[in-house]
Formats: C-alpha cells, sequence, structure tokens
C-alpha cells in the first residue's frame, strides 16, 4: 500500500500526525487515544498496513 493512501485512510478515520521521527511519524486516534508508529516508506507492506489501521480502529 502507498504511504499517501494509508495515510488518507487514517485521516478519514478520524487520526491525525502527532509528530514526525527520524524514520517513523506518530499518528493518534484522538477517540481512543490509540498511538501508532507509520514508517517513511514510500511502499507500506499489506500486513503492517493493516495492523497499523486495526491498531488506531480505522479498518
Amino acid at each position: 500500500m502507498k504511504r499517501r493512501d494509508l495515510e488518507r485512510r487514517l485521516r478519514r478515520a478520524g487520526c491525525y500526525l502527532k509528530r514526525e521521527g527520524a524514520s517513523h511519524s506518530l499518528w493518534i486516534n484522538p477517540r481512543t487515544g490509540a498511538i501508532e508508529a507509520v514508517p517513511r516508506h514510500s511502499e507500506i507492506k499489506e500486513p503492517l498496513a493493516r495492523k497499523i489501521l486495526r491498531n488506531l480502529n480505522a479498518a
């Protein structure tokens, strides 16, 4: 999955970017308080993308 597509799905679910790190970005779901690190690669493997969406309750 492209990183931009993952970020679009996270934003639609109400998540927002908390901060940028050197190799990861931290996203937060304000409804649940869940925080998840998203790697800064242009392509993110499907199992990892599903895990991020599930952990942020965005799936």
